[in-house]
C-alpha cells in the first residue's frame, strides 16, 4: 500500500541553473523577496504579500509588459504557499494539453496536494478555451496564475475576470534594473566593459525590460574589450532596441489616446512625443493622419476651422513625399492642433442633432421651403411664400424653418475662443432679428 501514490510525490526541486546556462536564468530569484520592481505587490502590504502570508492563494491573472518577472513570480508562488508547480504556454498547447494538465492536478488533490497552475501568454487562449478552466478553479483543483501583455478587459473572458484578481506589474524602472546589472556583475565577479554614460544608455534602452537588459549585458560580458564602451560604442556594438509599441495590441490604443488627449489638453510637448513613439515604432502614417483629422474636427472645429486644412494638406504632401520626408507634414499637422483655439462645440452639436432627428422621425419640412418641380406640388403649396434671403436686408430673412411639428432647437452653440467667438455674435444678431420679425417689429 505504500506504493500506491509513489507516482504522486511532490516533484524534486529544480536543480541549480547549469554553468551555460543564459545569464537571465542565472540570475533568476529564489524567493520572492528578491523580485525587483514589484514591491507594490510582493512587499507585505501587497496583494501577493498578503497571500503569502495567510498561504491561502486565489487565483490571480499577472498583467505587464514583458520582462518584470510575471514567470517568476508564479513559481516563487507555488513555493511560498506549498503548491504543487504546474505550467503551460498558450502559444503551444491545445486541448489535449490542458485535458492531461487537469487530469495529473485532480489525481494529485485526491491526495490532498492542490496544483497551481501557471499559464503563459494565457491571452493566446480562444474563448472556448478559456471556458475550459472555469470549472477547475471553481472547485480547487487548480489555482490559476496566469500571465498576459495584453489588457485582460479585452483579452480573457468576462467569467473568467470574474473568478480571478487581476494583479498588474510595473515596468522595471532605472534602480531596479540598475540592481539587475549590480548581481550579474557579482554573479561574474567583474564590473561590465561600460563607462558610467554608457551604463545609464543600456539601461535607458531596456525600456524597463529586465531580461531584454541581462541579455545585452551578457553580450558584453561575453566579448573580449579593450577598453570600457562609450554612448557611441554601445549603440554600435548593440543593436537598437525596437519601441514596445504592437500595432494591433492595447499599446497601440494606448499611444494613440495620449496623442489625441495630449493635443486635446493644448501641450504640443507631449503630443510631438507621442507622435514620435508612434511613427519610430513603424505605426502607418495614414492612420496617424486619420486620427490627427478626427482631433481636429472633434477637438477644434470652427474655433479654428483651418486645423482641418492643415490635416488634409499633410495627407496630400506625405502622399507626394513619402517618408521619411513626408513625416514633417504630419509633425507640422499635429503641432498647428496642439497650439489651435480648443472647441467641442461641433461634436456636441453632431450628438444632440442626431438625437433629435432619431426623436422625432420623419417629420416634413415647411411647405414654403420645399421644391415644386411640378403643377400639382405647386397647387399643394410647396414653395409658396418662400423668401430669398438674398433680398432681404443684410441677406438674412428671418424665416422659420422648422417643421411645422417641431418647436425650433438650438443645437450648435459656440464657444468664446477663436473664429467661434465672432461666429457667436452673428448667430446673435440673426436670433435678434428673428426676435423681431416674430414679434413684428
Amino acid at each position: 500500500m505504500a506504493d500506491l501514490f509513489a507516482d504522486f510525490e511532490p516533484a524534486p526541486p529544480e536543480p541549480a541553473a547549469p554553468p551555460d546556462a543564459p545569464l537571465a536564468d542565472c540570475l533568476r530569484p529564489a524567493s520572492l523577496a528578491e523580485v525587483v520592481g514589484q514591491e507594490h505587490l510582493t512587499g507585505p502590504e501587497g496583494a501577493i504579500g498578503r497571500m503569502v502570508a495567510a498561504r491561502r492563494l486565489s487565483s490571480i491573472i499577472l498583467w505587464g509588459p514583458p520582462g518584470t518577472g510575471k514567470t517568476t513570480i508564479a513559481r516563487l508562488l507555488a513555493d511560498a504557499v506549498g503548491l504543487r508547480f504546474a505550467s503551460i504556454s498558450a502559444v503551444f498547447s491545445g486541448v489535449a494539453d490542458l485535458k492531461r494538465v487537469f487530469a495529473e492536478a485532480r489525481d494529485h488533490a485526491r491526495i490532498g496536494k492542490r496544483t497551481l497552475l501557471f499559464v503563459d501568454e494565457i491571452h493566446r487562449f480562444n474563448r472556448a478555451q478559456q471556458d475550459g478552466f472555469l470549472p477547475f478553479v471553481e472547485d480547487g483543483t487548480v489555482v490559476l496564475v496566469g500571465a498576459t501583455t495584453e489588457n485582460p478587459s479585452f483579452e480573457l473572458n468576462a467569467a473568467l475576470l470574474s473568478r480571478a484578481q487581476v494583479l498588474v506589474l510595473h515596468r522595471l524602472g532605472r534602480e531596479p534594473l540598475e540592481q539587475l546589472l549590480e548581481r550579474a556583475e557579482a554573479l561574474l565577479e567583474r564590473p561590465l566593459p561600460l563607462t558610467q554614460e554608457a551604463r545609464a544608455a543600456l539601461v535607458a534602452s531596456a525600456d524597463g525590460d529586465g531580461r531584454f537588459l541581462l541579455n545585452q549585458a551578457e553580450t558584453l560580458f561575453a566579448s573580449d574589450l579593450p577598453a570600457p564602451l562609450d554612448p557611441a560604442g554601445l549603440s554600435a556594438f548593440l543593436q537598437r532596441r525596437v519601441a514596445v509599441y504592437d500595432k494591433d495590441r492595447e499599446g497601440h490604443y494606448g499611444v494613440i489616446s495620449a496623442l489625441h488627449k495630449s493635443i486635446r489638453g493644448s501641450d504640443p510637448q507631449a503630443a510631438l512625443y507621442y507622435l514620435a513613439r508612434m511613427l519610430t515604432a513603424g505605426e502607418e502614417p495614414l492612420y496617424v493622419l486619420r486620427r490627427l483629422t478626427r482631433a481636429a474636427v472633434e477637438d477644434i472645429g470652427l474655433a479654428d476651422p483651418q486645423a482641418l486644412a492643415q490635416c488634409i494638406a499633410a495627407k496630400e504632401a506625405y502622399d507626394f513625399l513619402g517618408s521619411p520626408e513626408g513625416e514633417l507634414a504630419i509633425v507640422q499637422a499635429c503641432l498647428y492642433l496642439a497650439t489651435a483655439p480648443k472647441s467641442n462645440r461641433v461634436f456636441l452639436a453632431q450628438k444632440t442633432a442626431w438625437s433629435a432627428a432619431k426623436e422625432h422621425g420623419s417629420l416634413s419640412p415647411p411647405k414654403h421651403i420645399l421644391g415644386a418641380p411640378t403643377r400639382l406640388m405647386r397647387d399643394l403649396g410647396y414653395g409658396r411664400g418662400y423668401e430669398y434671403d438674398h433680398d432681404a436686408p443684410g441677406a438674412f430673412s428671418g424665416a422659420d424653418y422648422w417643421p411645422e411639428e417641431m418647436t425650433p432647437q438650438t443645437f450648435y452653440e459656440p464657444s468664446e475662443r477663436g473664429l467661434e467667438k465672432r461666429i457667436g455674435e452673428r448667430m446673435a444678431w440673426w436670433a435678434e432679428q428673428r426676435e423681431g420679425r416674430a414679434s413684428g417689429e
